[in-house]
């Protein structure tokens, strides 16, 4: 298929997408990677009147490390976090979670904006932001505001984000020599979403853990904490974390809920090894 006819603009800053969003009330669309636009133009899940191109807004693909935090901006490509040795520093769940993103020649054009944008329940990036604990940057008619990675997925496809907001930058803790992550998912073929994911962050404290965040992907309309998980494996017991799971994943063709449910119990155990593994 071939998409409904659109116009196509390209904005030059921030302030020119904003204006040319709320100009079109709701029936315009962001393009930065399209990775995930393009194919529902194509199929016609989606039918915008106008295009915005924000490739050419300075700025927006910027990485910068400072005062413990890491910034990323929403343009920047999934390759290029990849193949970054400041990512694989000071943002390693990022790092690790980046190879699991579709094929190379997605992530070449792939967006980490977009990828939060879109919200995708069954993508690495959603999870990842909320078990670091992030922040997103939101640019619109009202200004800008940030927002905690825990409240920007709203469910299903949906987000914080107004019809006329751009998405600008991602913001979370750098990682410390006490930072420990992990990182896990099982999808039928390589570069197929995943059936179940895992991705997870604590801190080192003595011989044990704190802080411990399990942000499983796939299993629901958002990335789902496992809070009683996480208390089980702060205190020790990977068998009891196991036990504790006590969501009930969303079913669909690839595997039943059941089937996802004990996946998230054999990836918690794998991602419990890499938790206890210090640094290198």
């Amino acid at each position: 298929m071939k998409p409904a006819p659109f116009a196509y603009a390209k904005a030059r800053t921030l302030d020119d997408a904003i204006r040319l969003m709320g100009e079109h009330k709701g029936e315009a669309k962001l393009l930065a990677g399209g990775q995930s636009l393009i194919a529902t133009l194509n199929m016609r899940l989606s039918s915008p009147s106008l295009l915005v191109d924000i490739n050419g807004v300075a700025g927006l693909d910027d990485v910068s490390v400072r005062n413990g935090t890491v910034e990323i901006g929403a343009l920047k490509r999934h390759a290029t976090l990849e193949r970054s040795s400041d990512i694989a520093k000071h943002a390693p769940l990022i790092a690790l979670a980046m190879p699991h993103i579709a094929h190379p020649a997605i992530r070449n054009r792939g967006t980490i904006g977009g990828s939060l944008a879109y919200a995708d329940p069954a993508a690495e990036l959603p999870a990842c932001l909320v078990a670091l604990d992030g922040e997103l940057d939101i640019a619109g008619p009202g200004g800008k505001r940030s927002v905690k990675a825990g409240d920007f997925f709203k469910g299903l496809f949906e987000t914080a984000l107004g019809p006329h907001d751009v998405l600008s930058a991602v913001r979370f803790p750098a990682a410390t020599t006490e930072t420990r992550v992990g990182f896990a998912e099982l999808s039928r073929r390589l570069g197929d979403y995943a059936m179940v994911g895992l991705a997870a962050a604590a801190n080192a404290s003595g011989k044990g853990l704190s802080d411990v965040r399990l942000v499983y992907f796939g299993v629901g309309a958002t990335p789902v904490r496992a809070r009683k998980a996480e208390a089980a494996l702060a205190a020790g017991s990977v068998d009891e974390a196991v036990k504790a799971l006590d969501f009930e994943p969303t079913g669909d063709l690839h595997a039943t809920s059941e089937v996802k449910k004990h996946l998230a119990g054999v990836l918690l155990r794998r991602v419990a090894k890499q938790l206890t593994e210090p640094r290198a």
